[in-house]
């Protein structure tokens, strides 16, 4: 993907030994209910591979923090009910999505990746906001 497209598209990103971790977050309205405390939002992630070898998703860790500062972790295997394997040159998208009690927060997190020798480390993903528009009555 040509750079500037990729930055205008997915706004934020992080690479970590060659795999790159894009994201874009988008408001919904439609899914949100702020007279009831309830604020969602779908995010995008796009998992770039630029290294040499592939390698295998195998766990996520996010770290949700909502406007008030409170922190919520969630961890799992793989994502969206899949652990994919991203060769060299690939790369994977998925679409999930976030509700808070707030109109306001941020996301970030790593996933732990296998590569084809066996070795696992973590893949950064990059912090972003979560940001509803303002209403006015």
């Amino acid at each position: 993907m040509n750079p500037t497209i990729a930055r205008a598209l997915f706004p934020h990103a992080a690479t970590t030994r060659g795999i790159t971790v894009r994201v874009s977050v988008s408001f919904l309205p439609e899914q949100s209910e702020p007279e009831r405390g309830r604020w969602f939002w779908a995010y995008h992630i796009r998992i770039e591979n630029d290294g040499d070898e592939e390698v295998q998703l195998l766990t996520r860790h996010w770290i949700i923090t909502d406007g008030r500062g409170a922190r919520h972790s969630v961890e799992g295997e793989g994502v969206v009910g899949e652990q994919p394997v991203i060769a060299p040159g690939a790369s994977y998208d998925y679409v999930s999505g976030c509700p808070l009690a707030t109109p306001t927060g941020a996301m970030q997190g790593r996933y732990r990746v296998s590569g084809a020798v066996g070795d696992a480390f973590d893949v950064a993903i990059p912090r972003f906001p979560l940001t509803a528009p303002a209403v006015t009555r």
